[in-house]
């Protein structure tokens, strides 16, 4: 399997927070923000108040892309390429579970 990444940019390892660990708390808090959004625009009765915390959540979920992309360019996260037969067995395993609903 290989991975996909670039170079990865060093941080410095001390007891206060480096960029990594910056940018990691960042990326936690905007996931627990946008699941939080997730279950009030789902439990919502006020149609315009939905509209707008959906515009909230939506405008989230961007931010916590664009930390992604942010974390992948400085090379803080790698990615890796499934070889084919991992990738039919886990699509055969969905297709079960989906199937036994």
């Amino acid at each position: 399997m290989s991975k996909i990444g670039n170079e990865k940019v060093e941080v410095s390892s001390t007891k206060e927070m480096n960029d990594l660990d910056i940018l990691n708390d960042i990326m936690q808090s905007e996931k627990n923000n946008s699941n939080n959004y997730s279950i009030a625009i789902d439990e919502m009765s006020n149609k315009v108040l939905y509209k707008k915390i959906f515009k909230i959540f939506k405008e989230t979920k961007a931010l916590a892309r664009e930390l992604y992309d942010l974390a992948f360019v400085k090379g803080w996260y790698t990615l890796e390429t499934a070889d084919e037969t991992k990738i039919k067995k886990e699509y055969d395993n969905a297709k079960n579970l989906y199937k036994e609903l």
